[in-house]
C-alpha cells in the first residue's frame, strides 16, 4: 500500500529544477519557490506609499519598484536568519524537514555567508531612501532577528511575525511623506492584525508537529475557535485601514471601494477549516489577492482626493 506524501510547501520543481544543483538549496533557503512570502512583505510597503499626499509620482514608482527589490531580499534573509535559529524544530516537522539547514543540504558556515550577501543588499537598497527611513529599516532588522525566538517563549509568535513582515507598512509611508504620523499607525496596526490572521491560518498547518514537538503558536491556543479569531483580526485590520483613511483625508474612491477587500477577507473566513492542511494553505495565498484589492483601494482613494 501506497504510503501518503507528507504535506509540504517546498517546490523543488520547476525553474529551481533548473537552477545548477550547487544553487538550488540557496534558492529553496530564500524561498524562491515560494514567491507568496515575498508579496506578503511587498504589498504593506504599497499600501504606505499609496496613503500619503503630496507625493510626487515618479517618487512613488520608485519607491515601489526599491521596495519590489527590497522585499524579495529582505523576505529571503528573513527566511535564512528563520531557519537557522530553527532547523533542529524543521527536522521534526513533516512540512519543513526538507529545508536546506534542517535536511544538511547546506551548512550553518554557508547560510551565514549567503545571509550576508543579502543584508549587503538591503543595505544598499536602504541607501536610497530618506534618513527617516533609513532609521526605520535598520531598526527592524531587530524585529528580523527576534522574531524566531518567539515561538520559543510565546503562544503568539504569529503577533510577532505581524510587527516584523508588517513593518514595510510604516516604512513605504515615511519613504514616501518622510514623515511619522497617526495615519501611519492606524497603517501599521491594520498590517499587524491582517498578517495575524493569515499567519494563524498558516500556522493551522502544523497543528499536530507542533503539539508533539512543544511549539507554541497562536494557530495552537486558537484551535477549535479558528472563524472566531481570524475574523476578529479581519473586522480590526478593515477598521485600521478606515481610520488610516480618514487620517490621511484620502479620497471618496477609497470608502467605495473598501468593501471589495471586506469581501475577500469575509470569504476567507468563511471558507477556513483549520482541520484541512492543504486548505488553509490555499487561503494564506489568496491573501497576495487581497492585499492587491486594498493596494487599489487605496489608488482609488489617491487619485480621487
Amino acid at each position: 500500500m501506497d504510503q501518503p506524501v507528507p504535506h509540504t510547501d517546498i517546490r523543488a520543481d520547476g525553474w529551481i529544477g533548473r537552477l545548477p544543483p550547487r544553487l538550488r538549496p540557496y534558492a529553496l533557503l530564500a524561498r524562491l519557490d515560494r514567491p507568496i512570502g515575498t508579496w506578503l512583505l511587498f504589498l504593506p510597503g504599497i499600501w504606505g506609499i499609496l496613503l500619503p499626499d503630496h507625493v510626487p509620482v515618479r517618487q512613488r514608482l520608485f519607491l515601489i519598484v526599491l521596495f519590489g527589490i527590497g522585499s524579495v531580499v529582505m523576505r529571503g534573509a528573513g527566511c535564512v536568519v528563520n531557519d537557522m535559529w530553527d532547523r533542529d524544530i524543521d527536522r521534526q516537522v513533516a512540512r519543513t524537514a526538507g529545508r536546506p539547514l534542517a535536511s544538511g543540504a547546506l551548512s550553518m558556515r554557508e547560510a551565514a555567508l549567503f545571509l550576508a550577501a543579502l543584508l549587503l543588499v538591503g543595505f544598499n537598497i536602504l541607501m536610497n531612501l530618506n534618513p527617516l527611513s533609513q532609521i526605520l529599516g535598520a531598526s527592524s532588522l531587530i524585529l528580523v532577528g527576534l522574531y524566531p525566538l518567539a515561538k520559543r517563549v510565546t503562544w503568539w509568535p504569529q503577533l510577532v511575525m505581524g510587527f516584523t513582515f508588517g513593518f514595510g507598512a510604516p516604512l513605504g509611508y515615511a519613504a514616501a511623506a518622510d514623515r511619522v504620523d497617526a495615519a501611519l499607525c492606524a497603517l501599521y496596526a491594520a498590517t499587524i492584525v491582517w498578517q495575524l490572521g493569515f499567519d494563524t491560518i498558516y500556522g493551522f498547518q502544523d497543528m499536530e508537529d507542533d503539539a508533539r514537538i512543544g511549539v507554541r503558536s497562536t494557530s495552537r491556543l486558537m484551535a477549535g475557535h479558528a472563524r472566531l479569531f481570524v475574523g476578529a483580526c479581519y473586522a480590526l485590520t478593515l477598521l485600521g485601514l478606515g481610520v488610516a483613511g480618514l487620517l490621511a483625508r484620502t479620497g471618496a474612491g477609497f470608502w467605495y471601494l473598501l468593501p471589495l477587500p471586506a469581501a475577500l477577507l469575509g470569504w476567507q473566513v468563511s471558507r477556513l477549516d483549520e482541520r484541512d492542511p492543504a486548505g488553509c494553505l490555499r487561503l494564506f495565498r489568496f491573501n497576495r489577492e487581497t492585499g492587491l484589492a486594498i493596494a487599489l483601494t487605496l489608488l482609488a482613494g489617491l487619485l480621487t482626493r
